[in-house]
């Protein structure tokens, strides 16, 4: 069942309501049942019903707080929903005192089930520029109403979410709001196509789909190349090419370019790990959850979406995203433990655990971008190891890096997004858990400090390219829920990634 959203600005005083306009209002409460002058000009003498209500309810306007009054007196719609909107008084250094798309979601997930939904932007407290704040509401009302419910032919008859949804936010400077939302919708637009992908299930969405739905791109002006077995096997990306060895379905890999900067400027460069659904191989994963990895190509699924936004706005860089896409099956062609494959960097790595696929993949893909492109930095983000998830859960991705600036770039941008990482170590002990006795390196040191040595084994195919690599296991999929992600598939990553480019590498 597909749904439309329609998102609008309109000007504070000229919000429809009642007939012909909106059957739901929403309005912001700062600390205290606190209201801007608009809110209670629009208000009225509704206001009194308002504060009465917020006294029995014990409201007091904190954020992710709110107050549902139906059929309020003296006005004219069904439902009048009050948001608390109160700063955070006590936000670390780095986050935003409040986060405008965060508020946009919740205000959407509060007014669920309205077809017609007016939202009066106006906050007793402003932090930042009120035009920016608005888009960034604007593209957590977008989010909060994506679903994934592409597979279902029936209705469910509790089921309250119209098909057609008009949402008009009220804002002081519609035109200004409207410019600034250039860049969040195409953000949101690049998030729900990450979601989208993360989604699918894996009988349609197969390597060689999902490099069709990466093509796609080219109608904004993004350059893709797909490379075939046959191109990758002339390059001699033979640890990619193991891991799809056993399944019915070609390997791909798929390099994407946005030229949006200087002519013969550097590219900043995003590398995906795609696998489309991991059995573990010949080491086969419990049944158990094992669906869940239809999910193991979160990271191809998040640079892509990235792509998507830095095209759709045109962002004023030069990058390259490229997402290396297999399929992990066992069958007599299978890879098998012991194997030993030849890198394309011409360094060979013995197979312990056919489970450890991600990190051949991303090696070969590492290797290709950092000789072909002299990108001025490369991040890679993957699924890649459960380990991840026992160390920070599903709060933050793990981030493993060589170089201090990126990483503490990465830091400040997941602290102002939301999309959080935190730093792990990299060392020599580390590195030397992944020497193999009959190769030159095996692809998995053991158990312990699993995460450390799989990012090990990647940093020996970036040279000395600035990098990071992101273990998103915990976060690219079936991480909790908030208010402006209700999917199972997160898109995480893509506000991450598009804040730090524009933030430190646009023109």
């Amino acid at each position: 069942m597909s749904r439309s959203l329609d998102v609008s600005f309109v000007a504070l005083d000229a919000l429809p309501l009642g007939d012909g306009g909106a059957e739901t209002l929403v309005v912001f409460a700062g600390e205290d049942l606190g209201l801007s002058h608009a809110t209670k000009a629009q208000l009225g003498a509704a206001g009194d019903l308002v504060a009465r209500a917020a006294k029995a309810a014990r409201f007091k306007g904190k954020t992710s707080s709110a107050m549902d009054l139906l059929a309020p007196a003296g006005l004219s719609v069904a439902r009048l929903i009050v948001a608390g909107a109160a700063l955070n008084k006590k936000a670390a250094a780095g986050t935003p005192a409040i986060d405008h798309a965060m508020m946009g979601g919740h205000a959407m997930g509060k007014a669920k089930g309205a077809s017609t939904i007016a939202i009066l932007f106006d906050l007793p407290e402003w932090h930042g520029d009120p035009a920016a704040a608005a888009a960034d509401f604007a593209m957590g009302v977008q989010l909060r109403a994506y679903e994934f419910d592409d597979y279902k032919t029936k209705k469910k008859e509790d089921d309250e979410t119209p098909t057609s949804i008009k949402v008009m936010i009220g804002v002081a400077d519609p035109e200004a709001a409207r410019r600034a939302a250039g860049h969040t919708n195409a953000l949101a637009q690049g998030v729900s196509l990450a979601r989208q992908l993360v989604n699918e299930p894996p009988n349609v969405l197969f390597p060689v789909e999902f490099a069709a739905r990466a093509k796609q791109l080219e109608a904004l002006g993004v350059e893709v190349e797909i490379l075939d077995v046959a191109a990758m096997k002339a390059l001699g990306m033979n640890a990619l090419l193991g891991v799809g060895q056993g399944s019915l379905h070609e390997s791909r890999c798929v390099i994407m370019r946005w030229n949006g900067g200087k002519a013969n400027e550097a590219p900043v460069a995003f590398i995906g790990k795609g696998v489309t659904f991991d059995s573990g191989g010949i080491s086969i994963k419990p049944a158990g959850g094992m669906e869940d990895m239809k999910g193991d190509m979160a990271g191809a699924a998040c640079v892509t979406g990235l792509m998507h936004a830095l095209a759709a706005r045109k962002a004023k860089v030069n990058v390259v995203g490229a997402i290396g896409l297999v399929e992990n099956m066992p069958s007599g062609a299978a890879q098998r433990p012991g194997d030993i494959v030849k890198t394309m960097s011409g360094q060979t790595i013995e197979i312990i655990n056919t489970d450890a696929e991600g990190r051949l993949v991303l090696a070969d893909v590492l290797w290709h971008v950092q000789g072909k492109f002299k990108p001025k930095f490369m991040v890679n983000l993957a699924t890649l190891t459960g380990a991840i998830l026992i160390a920070l859960g599903h709060e933050y991705a793990g981030l493993f890096s060589n170089n201090d600036e990126l990483s503490e770039r990465l830091t400040r941008v997941g602290l102002a997004t939301g999309e959080k990482v935190w730093r792990m170590p990299l060392g020599p002990v580390y590195d030397k858990m992944i020497d193999s006795k009959f190769a030159d390196m095996k692809n998995t040191g053991g158990r312990h400090a699993g995460s450390i040595t799989a990012a090990q084994l990647l940093q020996r195919f970036v040279n000395d390219v600035p990098w990071a690599h992101l273990d998103i296991a915990g976060t690219g999929m079936a991480s909790p829920q908030n208010d402006m992600n209700q999917s199972w598939g997160s898109g995480w990553g893509v506000r991450l990634l598009d804040r730090l480019v524009a933030e430190h590498y646009e023109g």
